[in-house]
């Protein structure tokens, strides 16, 4: 069994390398797929190699869905904070190193989060039962001091509640399929790029030196913000990376743009590092992907974790060249292609994902999150509080 592990785990990177840097195709939806079809795969293999082609399909993608975010400005939910300072790096010639921050924030948290793993089995039984009663009150506390820290409060609220009730509205469409790729692109994505298309903005041709240098210090706390925000989202339902993001922003707010990157980089690896614990502990998934390894096994013991997560590790280790490989080539190609074309062609790829996986529902969210997203653009508004269209659904779900 050894060597269909191996080759599960190569198929694996194959699909994340798919799944990453395609905006809309989502490891969730590859691994239902995979689920309808195991019957007849169980005839030829094991549970525990297709549970490993997922684990390791995965990880990569983790590694890998920085660069459509950062490079065409379309982020699926893991991301979509991510598009900010990485955009901007991108119009300052630094889009590889802008990945590369991503990479070693995933690289070094799965690392981390590994190293914990046998310090979170005997306590993430006794922190869930304490904790989750109250996960909703904490967001809310983390919510007003967002608003309330800087003097455009009213504007920060009303920025807040528009992206809340849109979000409260989308995700509660019961005909609408993937409602988040049409709200996450329209309010970080397309709207983005039509306020740079009014800038008149230029890609310039993109360095790859070493030009940007992070203390240690900030890649500490990176880490440290990363692996706790990770764990947490790992824990508790509801609880995406998008929201760890930014609860992990307001607990490391002096590390600036390049620490941020590597923070969001690593929290969706070790969240889904740490569902695996979780599933292994409370028997609890986390994410649509550990949800269908838990309908694969059985059993589910401390030698299978161990397998799952050696094969996090190898995968990690092939995303880690392949993103900065794929990463690489995007970098010499987009700033040879006009800007305007760039944005005009991005832009219709992303309507027509969004048709295709979403239909005409999908296309009208679109719009309207494009007009919320253009707000926070005009008034100065800081861009995070537009994550109110995840958060607040969260909070009303646990506090109501």
């Amino acid at each position: 069994m050894f060597i269909e592990i191996l080759l599960a785990i190569l198929f694996g990177i194959l699909a994340g390398i798919f799944t990453g840097l395609i905006p809309g195709i989502h490891i969730n939806l590859v691994s239902l797929l995979l689920l309808s079809a195991s019957p007849l795969l169980l005839r030829y293999t094991n549970p525990i190699v297709l549970c490993c082609f997922i684990i390791a399909m995965a990880i990569t993608h983790t590694f890998l869905d920085a660069i459509p975010s950062i490079f065409l400005g379309a982020p699926d939910a893991d991301q979509a904070l991510n598009v900010l300072p990485g955009h901007k790096l991108l119009l300052e010639g630094k889009g590889f190193e802008a990945v590369k921050l991503t990479v070693i924030g995933s690289l070094l948290c799965l690392l981390f989060a590994i190293v914990i793993v046998p310090m979170m089995l005997p306590i993430s039984s006794a922190i869930y039962p304490l904790m989750k009663d109250y996960i909703g009150y904490i967001l809310i506390a983390i919510v007003l001091f967002m608003i309330f820290k800087d003097k455009k409060r009213l504007a920060n609220l009303i920025v807040f509640l528009i992206s809340g009730i849109l979000g409260l509205i989308v995700l509660n469409m019961p005909t609408l399929k993937d409602p988040l790729f049409p709200l996450l692109s329209g309010l970080f994505g397309t709207s983005m790029l039509l306020l740079s298309l009014t800038q008149k903005v230029r890609i310039p041709k993109q360095s790859f030196d070493e030009t940007i240098h992070v203390e240690k210090k900030h890649i500490a706390q990176a880490i440290g913000a990363g692996t706790i925000a990770g764990s947490l989202t790992g824990f508790f339902p509801g609880l995406g990376p998008a929201q760890g993001a930014v609860l992990a922003s307001q607990l490391t707010r002096d590390i600036g743009d390049y620490g941020f990157m590597i923070l969001v980089g690593g929290i969706n690896t070790v969240n889904f590092v740490l569902s695996l614990v979780t599933l292994y502990t409370i028997e609890k998934a986390r994410n649509g992907a550990v949800i269908v390894v838990s309908k694969l096994l059985e059993n589910y013991t401390a030698i299978t974790l161990i397998t799952f997560i050696c094969a996090a590790l190898i995968a990690g280790a092939a995303a880690t060249f392949l993103a900065l490989k794929i990463s690489k080539l995007f970098a010499r190609l987009i700033s040879r292609i006009n800007y305007t074309v760039v944005v005009c062609c991005v832009i219709g790829l992303i309507a027509g994902l969004v048709f295709w996986f979403s239909g005409l529902l999908g296309i009208l969210v679109l719009m309207v999150s494009t007009a919320v997203g253009i707000i926070p653009g005009i008034t100065g508004v800081a861009r995070n509080h537009q994550m109110g269209c995840l958060i607040l659904p969260v909070i009303l779900f646990f506090v109501l």
